[in-house]
C-alpha cells in the first residue's frame, strides 16, 4: 500500500467536501460564520490527519456539528452574560444615591469616629469594615456577646452624637447654599 502525502489528502479532501460542508454550516449559520466553521472543520482536519478515516465527509461533517454547536454555546453564554451585566447595571444605577451625599456623610462619619474613644473606634470599625459579626467581635475582644451588644449600642449613640443632628449630615449642601440668604436675615 502507498503511503498518501497528508497534505495531497487534505486537498482532495477540501476540493471534494469544501461545497458540501459549507451548504450543511449553511443550514445553520449565517454565511460567514459557516465559512469560519468550515476553516474551522479543515484545520481539525490537518492537525488530526491521521486519524480521519477513508470516509472523510461524515467524518468532517461530525466534526462541522460540533464546532457550531460549540459556537451555539459560546453564544449563548454571550448572551446570558450581556443579560446580567445589563440587569446588574440597571440594578446598580437604581441604587447609586447622591454621590456628594454619600461624601459628606463618610466626611461626617471618619471626623467623629476620631472623636471617639480607641475602645468604640476599634469597636466599630471591626463590624463596619471588617465585617466581622457580633460573635466574632466578642471573640476578638475577649468579652460574651451580650456584654459586647451593649457596647456596641453605646458606641453607635457615641458615634451619633459626635456626627451631630440628622440634618447636619444629610442637609450639609442645602445649609451651605442657604448661609447667605441667613445673614441676610439677621442684619
Amino acid at each position: 500500500m502507498v503511503a498518501i502525502d497528508p497534505e495531497e489528502r487534505l486537498r482532495r479532501m477540501y476540493d471534494e467536501a469544501y461545497h458540501r460542508l459549507l451548504g450543511y454550516a449553511l443550514g445553520y449559520l449565517d454565511r460567514a460564520s459557516a465559512e469560519e466553521i468550515v476553516s474551522e472543520a479543515f484545520l481539525v482536519a490537518w492537525r488530526r490527519i491521521d486519524d480521519v478515516p477513508p470516509r472523510e465527509l461524515p467524518w468532517l461533517l461530525g466534526v462541522a456539528r460540533n464546532l457550531i454547536r460549540e459556537r451555539y454555546r459560546a453564544d449563548q453564554r454571550l448572551r446570558d452574560l450581556c443579560a446580567e451585566l445589563s440587569t446588574k447595571a440597571r440594578t446598580d444605577r437604581a441604587t447609586v444615591g447622591d454621590i456628594a451625599e454619600d461624601v459628606t456623610t463618610r466626611a461626617a462619619a471618619l471626623r467623629a469616629l476620631t472623636e471617639l474613644s480607641h475602645e468604640d473606634r476599634e469597636l466599630l470599625t471591626l463590624l463596619a469594615w471588617h465585617g466581622l459579626t457580633n460573635r466574632e467581635v466578642a471573640q476578638v475582644l475577649g468579652c460574651r456577646t451580650a456584654t459586647l451588644l451593649v457596647r456596641v449600642h453605646r458606641a453607635r449613640h457615641r458615634l451619633r452624637a459626635a456626627m451631630g443632628p440628622p440634618d447636619e449630615v444629610a442637609d450639609h449642601e442645602n445649609r451651605t447654599h442657604r448661609l447667605p440668604d441667613l445673614a441676610q436675615e439677621l442684619s
